[in-house]
Parts: structure tokens; C-alpha cells; sequence
């Protein structure tokens, strides 16, 4: 008999379906639907901000077609949590007006195939972005302002084909061709992939989501001449939908566009809606640093990806969404960091070093290390910064190259924190990264980034060095290097990493910080960018 992978569980996932009672709506008093409309943004509210559980994440789409009219996602830490809020959904005068012609539900997994370290307990062993990696997979962010698909599906188990027959080596070959479908979508496409064996009808509950809805069909019709899907895919009903905010259910009830017009387009990868996203995103995703390089991508789950981790993403994505992948200046998701950080910048403000919006605007950096070769590492930046561009919010992807290390950058800037980590997700992914900004020092990493004017790279050149030399003598300091835009010299970027907060803002205090800042208004071209990291 074939062996079956090991597998560890996460978060529980409930796809609620809502029919509403048209006839019924319009037939009742104002009174009536004012109430409903009430108790019903109050009920979607709480649960998007999760006020019933510790952790996890909540969402409301409208659906089209004939097959329900609302979807409300559920991802929470227990079963039962699910079962609470399902109920309490039909405690609302909203309910009254619905009813439930299907539900799904699910656990987000990992699998056997993703680490025997992490499955044997060894956690000294694992890799921290495996670690990351893994925390992203178990617990996923629901993405904001996209457009939804989701269908349940299994692999085949026939007469003829039978999925479970076959080989570990042949269902790892079959995968890494799916997954090189998928990867043509990095940036396009987040999925959340949930096991619902045991559970309900199908294996496998599959969410997708995108900007684009084009890109949603374009993935399914491309991935279905392949034959893992071909050969071996069974799939449920489709549902397509498209998130809105709580605050519009009277909009989308009265039949007006949703979302509205004052919450505007999606943001990111995956857009930026009006709450910002969750701590454990993805974007967020997540473990956005990746698998250890040379780890088996293989698995047995809906169209696996040949790319990323244990295998078992649907399509591929090629990255993960996850607040702790994407570091950013602010952190929306956790009050007490979000006031930290905040009182950081108010510090460095109160010293008259700019500390992290440009021109009136925030801004969200996140960095990963790669000692793949540099223009190997180039080539596949490109590709990503392509569909990074389709965004608004993305404001530059760029390969920096170290003066003082072997090793490259990978700078990725955007203006909302979700985007920017979401972005970290597919980055981690990339040849030979082998480190994420902040993880070498306590305090993490002061980003700087500067652009100098042609006349005076030389000369900024030289002042980093005299800098770098006091900088080796400072108590708490590890490493900085200054890292040069492969296709800009005058685009520099330096990463500062330090034991603690204290022993940067030291030097962030110091007589010679404030005279280098002084000097750079005469050097640099434009404002300087000093974004938090970590």
C-alpha cells in the first residue's frame, strides 16, 4: 500500500452560502429592512474583525449567478468557533431574508512533503523561512477588494486512474509540470488550498483570488490541459464573486455597485481594503522567506505547484501571504507594534531625521537577501516586477547589490502595508535568498534609501565609508553595508541592522548621523526614504 503523507492542521474554514429571499425583501417594510440591514453589517463587522475568537479571519462577497447571492468566508482556530458563528449569523434580522443552499467546509494543511524536521519535532532543524513558510500556510489572510472563485474538487480514484496508486516519484512529476503553469501567475493569483476530507463532499476546497477575474479563467483553462488535472482532477460547482466591506450591505442589498465608490479599487497583489488586513495575511502572506533551497515541492494535494514548499497549492502562486513576511514602517495588524514603531518615527521627527513618508505619504518596504547569481536573480526580479506593475500601489522593485557583502538585495516598496507584504511572499520564492530583512538582529533593519545626484555618487560613496567606520566602533551595531540599484548607481540603498531599537537610535542621535544628514541635503536628488523594516 502507498504510504500516506503526514499532515498537520491549522486554522477551520467555513464557506457560508446565502440565498436571499428577493420577493420577500422587497415586499417587507422599511422598518423591517433598516433592521436587517443593521444587525447584518453589525454581525459581518464583528466577524471580519474578529471579535468573537483570538485570531483568525472573516470576509463577505457577493456572488453571481443563480447559486447563492452572498458567500461569508470563515477561517478560525476550532471547529466549534466555526459552528458559533454560523449560528449566530441566523440570530440577525438578515437571516430572516436568507437562506443557505450550500456550505463548504474545511482545515488549512501542510504536509508530510513539506519537512521531515518539521514533522519530527526536530524544531532546531527547521529553516526560519520553512518556519515562516508553514505559520502561512496553517493560518492565511483573507485577501481585500479582490474578486473570489471558489469550487471544491478531489483527485480521481477510478478503475483506470487512480490517483492513489501511483508513486510518490509520479505524483511529484506530474505535479512540478502543474506547477510551472502556475508560476506564470506569481502576482496574479492567491489561493487558500483547505482539506476537507472527512469533512464534506470533496478532498480539497480551493479559493482563488485576483485583481483581474481574467486571470482567475485564464489559470483553471490553462491548468486543465495538464494531466494532473486532465488525467486526475475531479471538480465541484464554481462560485465567482467579489468582496465587498461590511458597511455596503445596504448598497449591495438596494442593488447599488459594491464596493462602493468611496472604498475604491483593490490596493496591492491583493489589494488593500478598507481595514488593512490581518496579522497573519499574504500574504500575505505568512511565510513569505520560502522553503530551504532544494527542498522537495511535491504533494498530493489539488494541482500542487512544483515550486513552493509541501506542495499543495492548487496553482502554484508562488508565494504566501503573511504579516510577518512583508515588513513594513507601520504594522496595521497589531496595535501595540503599530504604537512603537509610531513613537520611533515621532523620535527621529524630533531630531529632524525624515523617518518614512515621502512626500506626505506612507510608504512599506520589505527586503530579502539572495546570494543566487546576480543576474540570474536579476532576470527573475523582472518577471515579478511585470505583474507588480499591473498595481497601483507598487512603487518600485529593485536588485541592490552589495559594496561590503557577497550578496544582493531584493528591494520591493509600496504604499500600503498588505501589498508590500503580500509582494514579500512571491520575493521569497526568488533563487538563493537566504535571509529576510530583520531576522539577523533584534531591532531588525533601518532601511535608507537615497538617491544621489550623478555629479556626487563618488562622493556619497566615500562619506558611507567614514561613516562606516564609526559604525564598526558602536555597541549593538551588526552589520551595514551599502547596497547600489543594479540599473541605477545613483539609486543606493543601505541596510543597517542592529542588536536592539536603543543601540540605533544612538546613532540616529548622534553628532555624526546628524552632520551626514546635513551634508546629504547638497548630494541627494531627492528626499531621503528611512522606512522600518523590522
Amino acid at each position: 500500500m502507498t504510504e500516506a503523507p503526514r499532515t498537520d492542521e491549522g486554522w477551520y474554514v467555513l464557506h457560508d452560502f446565502r440565498q436571499v429571499d428577493w420577493d420577500g425583501w422587497r415586499d417587507a417594510p422599511e422598518r423591517d429592512r433598516r433592521q436587517a440591514i443593521a444587525e447584518g453589517t453589525d454581525y459581518l463587522q464583528r466577524h471580519e474583525d474578529v471579535a468573537d475568537a483570538e485570531e483568525g479571519a472573516s470576509a463577505v462577497f457577493s456572488v453571481l449567478g443563480h447559486k447563492a447571492d452572498l458567500l461569508v468566508v470563515h477561517f478560525r482556530p476550532t471547529m466549534d468557533a466555526l459552528s458559533t458563528a454560523e449560528r449566530r449569523f441566523e440570530s440577525t434580522a438578515l437571516a430572516s431574508f436568507t437562506s443557505q443552499p450550500t456550505s463548504y467546509v474545511s482545515v488549512t494543511e501542510v504536509s508530510g512533503y513539506v519537512s521531515d524536521d518539521y514533522f519530527e519535532g526536530d524544531e532546531d532543524e527547521i529553516d526560519e523561512g520553512l518556519r515562516r513558510y508553514i505559520e502561512g500556510k496553517l493560518k492565511p489572510d483573507i485577501p481585500q477588494g479582490e474578486y473570489v472563485s471558489f469550487y471544491p474538487m478531489s483527485k480521481r480514484r477510478g478503475e483506470r486512474d487512480n490517483w492513489y496508486d501511483l508513486s510518490f516519484d509520479e505524483r511529484a512529476e506530474l505535479m512540478s509540470g502543474h506547477g510551472d503553469v502556475g508560476r506564470e501567475y506569481a502576482g496574479k493569483i492567491k489561493q487558500v488550498i483547505a482539506s476537507s476530507v472527512g469533512f464534506d463532499d470533496h478532498e480539497w476546497g480551493v479559493t482563488l483570488f485576483a485583481s483581474d477575474p481574467t486571470d482567475i479563467k485564464d489559470i483553471v483553462y490553462e491548468m486543465r490541459f495538464d494531466e494532473a488535472s486532465s488525467r486526475y482532477g475531479e471538480f465541484g460547482q464554481f462560485y465567482v464573486g467579489r468582496r465587498f466591506p461590511p458597511s455596503d450591505l445596504g448598497a449591495y442589498l438596494a442593488g447599488d455597485p459594491v464596493p462602493t465608490s468611496d472604498h475604491g479599487e483593490s490596493g496591492g497583489p491583493h489589494g488593500e481594503g478598507h481595514h488593512g488586513g490581518h496579522p497573519h495575511a499574504a500574504g500575505e502572506a505568512g511565510a513569505t522567506s520560502g522553503r530551504p533551497h532544494g527542498q522537495s515541492a511535491h504533494g498530493d494535494h489539488p494541482h500542487g505547484d512544483g515550486h513552493s514548499g509541501d506542495g499543495d497549492h492548487p496553482h502554484a502562486e508562488g508565494g504566501h501571504h503573511g504579516r510577518d513576511g512583508g515588513e513594513s514602517d507601520e504594522r496595521d495588524g497589531d496595535g501595540a507594534e503599530a504604537d512603537d514603531e509610531a513613537s520611533i518615527r515621532a523620535e527621529l521627527g524630533d531630531l529632524d531625521i525624515y523617518a518614512g513618508k515621502p512626500h506626505g505619504e506612507d510608504v512599506f518596504a520589505t527586503v530579502l537577501y539572495s546570494e543566487a547569481d546576480p543576474d540570474e536573480l536579476f532576470e527573475e526580479v523582472e518577471g515579478l516586477r511585470g505583474n507588480f506593475d499591473h498595481y497601483g500601489t507598487h512603487v518600485k522593485t529593485a536588485v541592490y547589490s552589495g559594496t561590503e557583502t557577497d550578496r544582493e538585495a531584493v528591494v520591493s516598496i509600496w504604499e500600503t502595508a498588505s501589498a508590500a507584504e503580500t509582494a514579500a511572499g512571491f520575493l521569497s520564492e526568488l533563487p538563493g535568498i537566504v535571509a529576510r530583512a530583520g531576522e539577523e538582529s533584534g531591532f531588525g533593519t533601518m532601511g535608507m534609501f537615497y538617491t544621489v545626484k550623478p555629479e556626487h555618487t563618488d562622493d556619497f560613496v566615500g562619506k558611507f565609508g567614514t561613516v562606516g567606520d564609526l559604525l564598526a566602533d558602536m555597541e549593538g551595531h551588526h552589520e551595514t553595508d551599502l547596497m547600489v540599484n543594479r540599473e541605477d548607481e545613483n539609486d543606493m540603498f543601505i541596510a543597517s541592522q542592529w542588536a536592539s531599537k536603543e543601540d540605533a537610535m544612538a546613532f540616529f542621535r548622534s553628532d555624526a548621523f546628524r552632520d551626514t544628514v546635513s551634508w546629504g541635503r547638497d548630494v541627494l536628488a531627492d528626499r531621503p526614504r528611512h522606512v522600518f523594516l523590522a
